[in-house]
């Protein structure tokens, strides 16, 4: 009985919302590799439904959890995603598109150890900014120290793979849960400014590799070098303009089709949909990411416990973040940066992060329900 009143307060719009991007980024998987992958047409499609079936128990899983277990072992959790991303630059790690952030672990499977820092560096900081100073709402210093370490560890090691898109969803994450454990102003400014110059330093020193900042430079003027640097942004926009309003249909996207445009069931996600849905179908599909964020938002505004709150409002930050990177660099307001679309790109390891996230969402909701 208990396990049945459990599943009847769920927050029932977040999970249709995201079981609808889960469809919808299967048939676009199903759509982008069925011409080329290995097993086509349905090889690569059927590893990405074993993906969501994985996902949503691990989902279930991650939806049991006490909040008051999980800040307990917050710090196991970041030191096991710590593991991972120091097998990366072992012999263990292996290169998949330019990117040293890979564990393959045989049969065609691999997992990537930077998407599961995001889930743990959250439950991590909520952990370390939920404890406020005595007689102020506000985080301790010692624990802000903590909390800025902490952050920095990963984001170190992700930059060594080199995976700067990853590191930015990070950092933002980061900055975000540390304005909302009412940092005073002053010291947000400072940190902001401390960014900034961290910011200019990797460029002056030359810690950029040449291909990352000739995708800052296509950003700036695509048309520059259109066939170069300029070519997956020039071609992701063909792709989505060609869809006009209502799309070209299902498995008949010219553009998706002919591979024009690399990474299309990943990183370039989007232009499968606007290509072959249109229009209407890029704005079903950021409408449903933002139910996602609203419900998300929604649940970390009811949380009467700080670490509850600040878990729900990293995931959410996470998430918004992160789609705007994605969909912001097929449509030429962002540079081109390695991050999927979250439940819609293929990907296997960052389907289990993006789940677990959900399952904790779910989890601080069932909990606040119940009180």
């Amino acid at each position: 009985m208990g396990a049945r009143s459990a599943v009847w307060r769920l927050d029932g719009v977040l999970l249709v919302a995201v079981l609808a991007l889960s469809v919808i980024g299967t048939l676009l998987v199903w759509s982008s590799t069925r011409t080329w992958a290995a097993g086509a047409p349905t090889g690569m499609v059927k590893k990405h439904i074993l993906n969501l079936l994985i996902g949503w128990a691990l989902c279930g899983l991650a939806a049991t959890a006490d909040q008051r277990r999980l800040r307990v072992y917050a710090p196991v959790v970041y030191g096991v995603s710590l593991l991972g991303l120091l097998a990366v630059i072992t012999p263990l790690g292996s290169t998949v598109n330019g990117s040293h952030s890979w564990i393959l672990l045989g049969g065609g499977f691999a997992v990537q150890p930077s998407e599961l820092a995001k889930p743990a560096l959250v439950l991590m900081l909520g952990a370390l900014l939920a404890e406020p100073a005595a007689g102020s709402d506000r985080p301790r210093p010692l624990d802000l120290l903590l909390g800025l370490f902490a952050a920095a560890v990963p984001m170190g090691l992700v930059m060594l793979q080199p995976d700067f898109g990853t590191t930015m969803v990070l950092a933002v994450t980061t900055g975000a849960l540390i304005i909302f454990a009412g940092l005073r102003k002053r010291w947000i400014v400072a940190l902001g400014l401390l960014a900034l110059l961290g910011g200019l330093a990797v460029w002056f020193f030359g810690l950029l590799k040449p291909y990352q900042i000739a995708r800052f430079t296509a950003f700036i003027d695509p048309a520059n070098d259109p066939r170069g640097a300029g070519y997956n942004s020039t071609q992701a926009l063909i792709a989505i303009g060609s869809g006009e309003l209502f799309g070209k249909g299902l498995f008949h996207g010219g553009q998706t089709t002919g591979r024009f445009v690399p990474e299309q069931h990943t990183d370039f996600i989007f232009t499968v949909v606007g290509e072959e849905f249109g229009f209407l179908g890029a704005f079903t599909v950021v409408a449903l990411l933002g139910v996602v964020l609203l419900r998300g938002l929604r649940i970390a505004r009811h949380c009467e416990d700080r670490f509850s709150a600040l878990m729900a409002g990293g995931i959410v930050c996470w998430f918004a973040f992160q789609t705007y990177v994605n969909v912001g660099m097929t449509i030429g307001i962002m540079p081109i940066t390695g991050v999927p679309l979250p439940f819609v790109s293929y990907g296997g390891t960052a389907t289990f992060a993006n789940m677990i996230a959900i399952g904790l969402l779910q989890a601080v909701h069932v909990r606040e329900r119940r009180f």
